[in-house]
């Protein structure tokens, strides 16, 4: 049952996103985004876990500091457009500001070193939100002032890098998921240099994969790759689309991951066919560790078959995982029938 402050500040937290992407002053922008801020931090409160507040002081300084860096951009950008005539180099400068600060509030890279240690004091509902819904108002953001610069090919470059070598040697779930999700921003941030739409599509898929895999990993209580290892071994076909939707979470084809990838890889290699490369080789190493897992899980650790036994658990659970994996798994080729067909 949620407790009733968590109900208010759930709300207050969708509320804090809606006013800031739909403000059209940069002030409006800043209040949404500090609503945001203190709704989450009172969430992060759990009894039982120790390092909630760790978490949660960590997570209120790092996004304190991007907030004061974030106003003190766009003042400045105002008391300039006031008081010098030429301001062309200065506003860049400015605008860098802004978007480091916005990259420093979803964690993208080289502004990431905060993010997989406050996810690893998180319980796993509290790591979807800031996963997903955290980040939708500083990417809508930094949408407005994003445009092709080395500073944004740096950005993606370092995102996808470490978002990728970052969990090579993780034995943590929940920092394994944080690194993916850098390396996921380094795809959402190059679909800006296309098209908004892109990047909803990529956003949509990700969030209902990231959902799928954190609502079973959550059920089950898996933390760590021993728990992954062994568990489940009673009934496989539950471990295997679990282990197939991490495939999905990586890009492989023919998952429902691989989708937005493809489109933004046929819009990106018409101009951007050294950064595309350059992304492709890193996705495949993000691929290689989540094998690695499945090959392990499948193969080193696990007992013999039996898909006779059933699960002794709720029904209704089982129904929502079976759906919910059906579509991330079987995604690309539902819509490419869809497609065909309309």
């Amino acid at each position: 049952m949620i407790n009733t402050y968590k109900l208010i500040f759930m709300l207050t937290l969708f509320m804090g996103t809606m006013v800031s992407i739909s403000s059209y002053t940069w002030l409006g922008t800043w209040m949404g985004l500090e609503i945001n801020l203190l709704s989450f931090i009172p969430l992060l409160k759990s009894k039982n876990n120790s390092y909630s507040t760790e978490s949660s002081i960590k997570y209120f300084l790092v996004q304190a500091l991007a907030s004061t860096i974030f106003l003190f951009s766009i003042l400045m950008i105002m008391m300039t457009n006031n008081l010098i005539s030429d301001i062309l180099n200065i506003n860049v400068f400015m605008m860098m500001m802004i978007n480091s600060s916005l990259l420093l509030k979803m964690g993208a890279a080289p502004f990431h070193f905060w993010f997989p240690e406050i996810i690893e004091g998180m319980n796993w509902m509290n790591s979807l939100v800031l996963m997903t819904w955290q980040k939708i108002a500083p990417m809508m953001l930094l949408s407005y002032t994003i445009k092709y610069s080395n500073y944004i090919i740096f950005i993606i470059i370092m995102s996808t890098l470490i978002g990728s070598i970052g969990g090579l040697n993780q034995t943590s779930l929940r920092k394994i998921m944080a690194y993916s999700s850098i390396n996921h921003l380094g795809w959402m941030v190059s679909s800006f240099l296309n098209s908004e739409m892109i990047w909803i599509l990529y956003f949509s898929m990700y969030s209902f994969i990231s959902l799928t895999l954190i609502y079973m990993m959550n059920y089950f209580k898996i933390f760590h790759l021993k728990q992954m290892y062994t568990f489940m071994n009673k009934n496989p076909i539950i471990k295997f689309s679990l282990l197939l939707n991490l495939l999905s979470l990586g890009g492989l084809p023919p998952f429902l991951g691989f989708l937005p990838k493809w489109m933004l890889i046929q819009y990106l290699s018409s101009n951007y066919m050294y950064l595309l490369f350059f992304m492709i080789m890193m996705t495949l190493i993000t691929l290689f560790f989540y094998l690695r897992i499945a090959y392990t899980s499948l193969i080193l650790s696990h007992n013999e078959l039996n898909y006779n036994i059933l699960m002794n658990s709720n029904l209704k659970t089982n129904m929502t995982m079976t759906i919910l994996s059906f579509i991330s798994i079987n995604g690309l080729i539902l819509s490419t029938i869809f497609f065909n067909l309309y």
